[in-house]
Protein backbone atom coordinates (compact mmCIF):
# COMPACT_ATOMS: atom_id res chain seq x y z
CA UNK A 1 0.00 0.00 0.00
CA UNK A 2 1.17 3.13 -0.90
CA UNK A 3 0.94 6.48 1.58
CA UNK A 4 0.63 10.15 0.56
CA UNK A 5 3.16 11.90 1.44
CA UNK A 6 3.34 15.63 3.53
CA UNK A 7 6.17 17.19 4.30
CA UNK A 8 6.42 20.20 6.94
CA UNK A 9 8.56 23.12 7.08
CA UNK A 10 9.37 24.63 10.65
CA UNK A 11 9.79 28.08 10.15
CA UNK A 12 9.29 31.79 11.36
CA UNK A 13 7.35 33.15 8.65
CA UNK A 14 5.29 30.60 7.05
CA UNK A 15 3.32 32.72 4.23
CA UNK A 16 6.74 34.04 3.17
CA UNK A 17 8.34 30.68 3.26
CA UNK A 18 5.18 29.21 1.32
CA UNK A 19 5.14 31.71 -1.32
CA UNK A 20 9.08 31.20 -1.67
CA UNK A 21 8.71 27.15 -2.53
CA UNK A 22 5.47 28.01 -4.45
CA UNK A 23 7.30 30.05 -6.49
CA UNK A 24 10.21 27.19 -6.52
CA UNK A 25 8.45 25.02 -7.52
CA UNK A 26 5.62 25.82 -9.69
CA UNK A 27 3.04 25.08 -6.80
CA UNK A 28 0.02 27.42 -5.34
CA UNK A 29 -1.13 27.86 -1.97
CA UNK A 30 -3.80 25.73 -1.00
CA UNK A 31 -7.41 27.37 -1.93
CA UNK A 32 -9.46 27.84 1.44
CA UNK A 33 -11.99 25.41 2.70
CA UNK A 34 -15.20 24.97 0.56
CA UNK A 35 -17.93 27.66 0.86
CA UNK A 36 -15.20 30.30 1.71
CA UNK A 37 -13.69 32.77 -0.83
CA UNK A 38 -10.92 33.59 1.01
CA UNK A 39 -8.81 32.52 3.83
CA UNK A 40 -9.58 35.55 5.85
CA UNK A 41 -13.20 34.59 5.41
CA UNK A 42 -12.66 31.14 6.99
CA UNK A 43 -10.45 31.82 9.29
CA UNK A 44 -12.62 34.92 10.99
CA UNK A 45 -15.57 32.07 10.69
CA UNK A 46 -13.13 29.68 12.46
CA UNK A 47 -12.57 32.53 15.21
CA UNK A 48 -8.58 32.87 14.33
CA UNK A 49 -7.55 35.93 15.92
CA UNK A 50 -5.44 38.41 13.47
CA UNK A 51 -2.29 37.72 14.91
CA UNK A 52 -2.42 34.06 14.47
CA UNK A 53 -2.86 34.28 11.20
CA UNK A 54 0.33 33.86 10.10
CA UNK A 55 0.78 30.41 11.75
CA UNK A 56 0.54 27.79 9.15
CA UNK A 57 0.51 28.17 5.41
CA UNK A 58 0.26 25.18 2.97
CA UNK A 59 1.13 25.01 -1.18
CA UNK A 60 0.16 22.38 -3.06
CA UNK A 61 0.75 20.77 -6.96
CA UNK A 62 -1.69 22.39 -9.03
CA UNK A 63 -1.44 19.19 -11.01
CA UNK A 64 -1.84 17.05 -8.19
CA UNK A 65 0.88 15.02 -8.43
CA UNK A 66 3.84 16.14 -5.58
CA UNK A 67 2.85 16.29 -2.35
CA UNK A 68 1.81 19.12 0.07
CA UNK A 69 3.97 21.40 1.72
CA UNK A 70 2.96 22.62 5.01
CA UNK A 71 4.59 25.66 6.72
CA UNK A 72 4.00 25.42 10.68
CA UNK A 73 5.61 28.74 12.80
CA UNK A 74 7.76 28.12 15.59
CA UNK A 75 9.85 29.96 18.40
CA UNK A 76 12.94 28.50 18.18
CA UNK A 77 15.23 29.21 14.62
CA UNK A 78 17.36 26.65 12.64
CA UNK A 79 20.25 25.57 14.04
CA UNK A 80 22.29 23.23 12.18
CA UNK A 81 22.30 21.35 8.51
CA UNK A 82 19.14 19.81 7.22
CA UNK A 83 19.08 16.05 7.54
CA UNK A 84 16.64 15.80 5.26
CA UNK A 85 16.08 17.93 2.39
CA UNK A 86 14.88 18.70 -1.08
CA UNK A 87 16.19 18.13 -4.46
CA UNK A 88 14.41 20.55 -6.80
CA UNK A 89 15.02 18.87 -10.69
CA UNK A 90 15.11 22.02 -12.14
CA UNK A 91 17.54 20.24 -15.68
CA UNK A 92 15.67 17.04 -16.22
CA UNK A 93 17.64 15.16 -19.26
CA UNK A 94 20.73 18.10 -19.81
CA UNK A 95 23.74 16.85 -19.12
CA UNK A 96 27.27 18.79 -19.26
CA UNK A 97 27.69 22.75 -20.06
CA UNK A 98 23.86 22.59 -20.49
CA UNK A 99 22.72 21.34 -17.60
CA UNK A 100 24.76 23.60 -15.16
CA UNK A 101 24.03 26.84 -17.40
CA UNK A 102 19.87 25.68 -16.69
CA UNK A 103 21.10 25.40 -12.66
CA UNK A 104 22.59 28.80 -12.72
CA UNK A 105 19.74 29.92 -14.64
CA UNK A 106 17.47 28.81 -11.72
CA UNK A 107 19.80 29.94 -9.08
CA UNK A 108 19.15 33.31 -10.59
CA UNK A 109 15.85 33.56 -10.91
CA UNK A 110 15.76 31.88 -7.30
CA UNK A 111 17.92 34.13 -5.74
CA UNK A 112 15.89 36.90 -7.07
CA UNK A 113 12.94 35.55 -4.45
CA UNK A 114 15.35 35.35 -1.54
CA UNK A 115 17.24 32.00 -1.33
CA UNK A 116 20.88 32.04 -1.41
CA UNK A 117 23.83 30.06 -3.32
CA UNK A 118 26.25 27.98 -1.23
CA UNK A 119 28.13 26.36 -3.54
CA UNK A 120 28.33 24.85 -6.50
CA UNK A 121 29.65 21.33 -7.58
CA UNK A 122 31.29 20.29 -11.00
CA UNK A 123 29.81 17.52 -12.77
CA UNK A 124 32.24 14.40 -12.15
CA UNK A 125 31.49 11.74 -14.58
CA UNK A 126 30.53 8.92 -14.79
CA UNK A 127 27.86 9.26 -11.57
CA UNK A 128 28.41 13.10 -10.49
CA UNK A 129 25.95 15.10 -12.90
CA UNK A 130 26.53 18.49 -10.94
CA UNK A 131 24.26 20.38 -9.05
CA UNK A 132 23.83 23.60 -6.84
CA UNK A 133 23.53 23.62 -3.53
CA UNK A 134 21.04 26.76 -1.81
CA UNK A 135 19.46 27.79 0.97
CA UNK A 136 15.35 28.81 1.30
CA UNK A 137 14.95 32.26 2.43
CA UNK A 138 15.20 30.83 6.18
CA UNK A 139 18.47 29.12 5.56
CA UNK A 140 16.65 25.08 4.74
CA UNK A 141 19.20 23.38 2.29
CA UNK A 142 17.94 22.09 -0.90
CA UNK A 143 19.75 21.46 -3.77
CA UNK A 144 19.76 22.51 -7.70
CA UNK A 145 19.54 19.17 -9.40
Amino acid sequence: MTRDVQITFDCADPAALAAFWAEALGYRLQDPPGGFASWDEALDAMGVPPERRNDASAVVDPGGAGPRLFFQRVPEGKRAKNRVHLDVRAAPGLEGDARMAALEAEADRLTSHGAKRLARHEPAPPLGAGHIIMADPEGNEFCLD
